[in-house]
């Protein structure tokens, strides 16, 4: 069963932190088809958040298809995400990859920073695809090559039509 952490400083809504939660619980196969989600009073007694927030998160989760809820009995998971499980070798590299960074040094936030950055330049922001979108630029760009090439592109249009700027 999945057990909701909710970090109130994050700046994410409770129950949309609840429904990421669910989501990669799906996507490493923690949680399957048939699965029971834990109660809302199961998790306020956890969390000491609002049963409202919780029943929030699940009618979102079932409005993607992801959850049943059936009445008296339970919030059941309908479908997975899994596309890599928990134990692919895939997460085991990244494993690997987060004990070298922290024993170079790198807190948790710098890791998030470095991780984000990279699938960024690899994964469009609307699907999750690999992006084609990708420059050879290999000046100083930023942590994506194509902001700096646009604004270059607009400062050198300005230029070139006589904008001081």
């Amino acid at each position: 069963m999945v057990e909701y952490r909710i970090d109130r400083h994050s700046g994410v809504a409770t129950y949309l932190q609840i429904v990421q939660q669910t989501k990669q619980a799906l996507r490493l196969g923690m949680l399957r088809p048939g699965d029971k989600l834990p109660t809302a009073r199961e998790v306020v007694e956890a969390t000491a958040i609002n049963p409202n927030t919780v029943l929030k998160a699940y009618r979102e989760l079932e409005r993607d298809g992801l959850v049943d809820a059936r009445r008296g009995v339970g919030t059941f998971v309908r479908r997975g995400l899994s596309t890599a499980p928990a134990d692919s070798p895939l997460r085991t590299e990244l494993d690997e990859w987060a004990t070298r960074a922290h024993t170079a040094g790198l807190d948790r936030d710098d890791v998030s920073a470095l991780f984000t950055a990279v699938l960024d330049e690899h994964f469009t922001a609307d699907h999750g695809e690999p992006s084609t979108d990708r420059t050879s630029n290999t000046g100083s760009t930023g942590s994506t090559g194509t902001t700096h090439d646009k604004h270059s592109d607009q400062h050198s249009d300005q230029h070139s039509q006589g904008d001081p700027s």
